[in-house]
């Protein structure tokens, strides 16, 4: 009794502290970004450099950290999905960065509470999904928080909330579609993240060059090599690959809802830092409207929480397209943390084993439940 208590402590204590880093490292990575393109105005070359770091880092560290690996993914099944997936989210990255160029991270935040709406209304258009009358419920509080906000807004820009929209509209269908990938294929998460990574950079690559590279390369920060201009694009794309590894690292340690909750909790966290440090002028009305937009993604969570509890998960998963995956043909997978001592004839570890449920990010097994439910995109 008293080692289950000291074990359940212990890992209250381990999710604590990796959210503070997540909050810290978030709003590093906003604040940041801000001040890069406020003096490099070039959203897309922004988006560029974090896509390279998540092609070029997350290779290496995941192999360290022997995350599975699996099999090609089938031709079919890649450009039916993969590839909207990629495409996705080169678009809402690209969006994102145009929306904190332009408008206030405080702002750009408060806008991009509205992803419950978007969900809301994507599953319902894709899938036909029906929610209760709950759920709808405490949409409200968050499309009046963020019509508050905009109307008071001193900084306002409507490419900069079209842009924010845009981005978490694209956020919020990955976040859908991230979902049957996972469960037909059952790729490890932070895998499919680093295949979408690269296959974004393959698409985004030649569009950089025509739109973006001879302004880039004429800009005065990169003629006269001003290290500090570099030094920032390059803190922000390890910052921002750091973000998501730490956030699938506490999504599974943690339930989907708890997830939620701390992931609304990030977004106060990430707003008060930006007004703090970058100063941005704000009215106590639009501080009243980013409150009451944040208030409402927390009752978002809790509405969904009570339905859950009600009624099993609805969202439709085609049986028909599922797919078997075979670990690499091997003897034992190199890359599969456990493929040592303590494995049963199935290759599952034995309950006594000293690596089973041992890793943080090998396999997710970490997460209580809903482990369909796991967020690619924060």
């Amino acid at each position: 009794m008293l080692g289950g208590k000291r074990t359940s402590s212990r890992h209250v204590a381990v999710v604590l502290m990796m959210c503070l880093f997540w909050y810290v490292i978030s709003s590093s990575n906003n604040v940041i970004g801000k001040m890069v393109l406020n003096e490099f105005p070039f959203p897309m070359t922004v988006t560029l450099v974090q896509l390279c770091s998540i092609t070029l880092y997350s290779g290496p560290f995941f192999n360290l950290w022997r995350i599975r690996k699996y099999q090609e993914i089938p031709r079919a099944y890649y450009m039916r999905l993969i590839v909207p997936l990629a495409i996705g989210k080169l678009l809402a990255s690209v969006t994102s960065h145009i929306s904190l160029w332009k408008v206030p991270v405080s702002y750009a935040h408060t806008v991009k509470a509205t992803m419950p709406l978007f969900t809301v209304v994507l599953t319902r258009v894709f899938f036909n999904e029906k929610q209760p009358t709950l759920v709808y419920l405490s949409l409200l509080p968050i499309i009046t928080g963020v019509g508050i906000a905009t109307v008071t807004e001193i900084s306002f820009d409507m490419l900069g909330l079209v842009s924010a929209l845009i981005s978490t509209m694209g956020f919020s269908m990955q976040n859908i579609f991230s979902k049957k990938v996972l469960k037909d294929t059952n790729i490890h998460h932070l895998r499919l993240l680093h295949l979408l990574g690269k296959l974004s950079l393959f698409i985004f690559l030649p569009i950089w060059l025509y739109m973006d590279s001879l302004a880039v390369f004429r800009h005065s920060a990169i003629k006269n090599m001003d290290y500090r201009v570099i030094a920032l694009l390059f803190a922000d794309g390890v910052l921002n690959w750091l973000q998501n590894i730490i956030a699938f690292s506490v999504l599974s340690l943690v339930t989907p809802l708890t997830y939620a909750v701390a992931s609304a909790s990030k977004r106060i966290f990430v707003i008060a830092v930006s007004l703090v440090i970058l100063g941005n002028p704000v009215t106590w009305v639009n501080c009243l409207g980013m409150t009451l937009a944040i208030v409402g993604v927390l009752c978002y969570n809790r509405a969904k929480q009570i339905t859950r509890s009600k009624e099993p998960p609805t969202l439709p998963l085609s049986q028909s397209n599922h797919i078997k995956y075979t670990p690499l043909q091997q003897q034992t997978d190199p890359y599969y943390r456990g493929a040592m001592n303590g494995k049963m004839s199935n290759g599952l570890h034995k309950p006594g084993s000293a690596l089973s449920g041992n890793s943080l990010l090998a396999n997710g097994s970490g997460m209580p439940s809903g482990t369909a439910t796991r967020l690619l995109f924060v």
